[in-house]
């Protein structure tokens, strides 16, 4: 079932803000906590450090009518550069590529592709781009 959820970033602070907004809205965290030292290599990712390693990937929680809030840490030894503005995004997950597809090629209009749509290492198809209005966007299609 498509939804759309809230993706936040944060310059290593995600695990003290995810546990504020949990203790506003309670609940359990939906798939547990990924760090990121659960990252594949890749040819074309740095040498992680331990720190970087133990710091958040996702995590995803259930707040009011369904909504998800989702965050990550953004370290900035991976390229991050953190600001208020660019840490938030709308995250859409649409029940196939062919939608996701349609939705990344009208959104992306005029604006700029950040990643685009590929198979990623989490079983998804996923791609970034922020639009001609500078909102943030992901598409995540779990592959089913």
């Amino acid at each position: 079932m498509a939804r759309t959820s809230i993706y936040l970033n944060f310059p290593n602070q995600t695990e003290q803000a995810f546990e504020f907004y949990r203790s506003i809205f309670g609940g359990e965290f939906v798939g547990g906590i990924h760090r990121f030292g659960e990252v594949p290599s890749q040819a074309w990712t740095p040498e992680m450090t331990e720190s970087d390693k133990n710091l958040v990937m996702h995590v995803d929680l259930e707040i009011l009518g369904g909504a998800h809030l989702m965050w990550t840490d953004a370290p900035a030894s991976m390229g991050f550069d953190v600001n208020i503005g660019n840490n938030v995004y709308i995250s859409l997950e649409p029940d196939t590529r062919t939608e996701a597809d349609e939705l990344f090629s009208k959104l992306s209009e005029g604006g700029k592709i950040n990643m685009p749509l590929a198979d990623m290492f989490w079983g998804a198809y996923y791609g970034s781009l922020t639009d001609k209005f500078w909102i943030q966007w992901m598409i995540n299609v779990v592959n089913k």
